[in-house]
């Protein structure tokens, strides 16, 4: 049912590092994005797959993790992401993405959630310092980066406070807190 994987597929950013995903595997998440809907049918998203430790110790310093959670810099060594998918944008294609990406993403992440995976979509990215470190070419925009793996942390949906706090935090068993408004909050009349 959509509504399990959905309530699967949430940011996760602890990972078991050793669990290898496989080439395979990424390119299924992929064409799960290939057959997702594309503004005008343009199709110009390409990806960038990684599950090699070496490119990955290339990706992970150019990623900010958790905005919320201002004392702590990211997974730690054992903890990181086993894979990549890096969604470009190909200017050749088109000079505007739209949502595509935020649609292939979602599609690729429920994809994974699918196959017992854990992902982070992430927006905050050192773009130049990434472009060079990988030498993607300067026709792509560096648009998200999924991070996946196999979780290694356990994240709770709880409904916002009365004062309607939406940071998400992480109590000291490590468990990870993400409120939500209330559905009668987002429904307007």
């Amino acid at each position: 049912m959509i509504q399990d994987l959905v309530m699967k597929n949430r940011s996760f950013r602890r990972f078991q590092e050793d669990f290898s995903i496989s080439e395979d595997t990424l390119r299924q998440l992929v064409e799960l994005a290939r057959f997702s809907p594309s503004g005008a049918n343009l199709q110009p998203l390409k990806f960038i797959l990684s599950r090699d430790r070496g490119k990955n110790a290339l990706i992970f310093p150019h990623l900010a993790w958790a905005g919320y959670l201002r004392d702590w810099d990211g997974p730690e060594e054992g903890e990181r992401p086993s894979a990549y998918i890096i969604i470009l944008g190909d200017r050749e294609l088109s000079k505007k993405f739209g949502c595509d990406h935020g649609i292939a993403a979602q599609s690729m992440l429920l994809g994974a959630a699918e196959k017992e995976l854990g992902g982070c979509m992430i927006g905050s990215i050192d773009r130049e310092g990434l472009r060079n470190s990988l030498g993607i070419p300067e026709k792509c925009e560096i648009l998200l980066i999924l991070a996946l793996g196999k979780p290694a942390e356990r994240v709770v949906l709880e409904t916002t406070n009365v004062e309607g706090d939406i940071k998400y935090w992480r109590d000291e068993e490590g468990i990870h807190h993400v409120p939500k408004r209330p559905l009668d909050e987002l429904i307007l009349e």
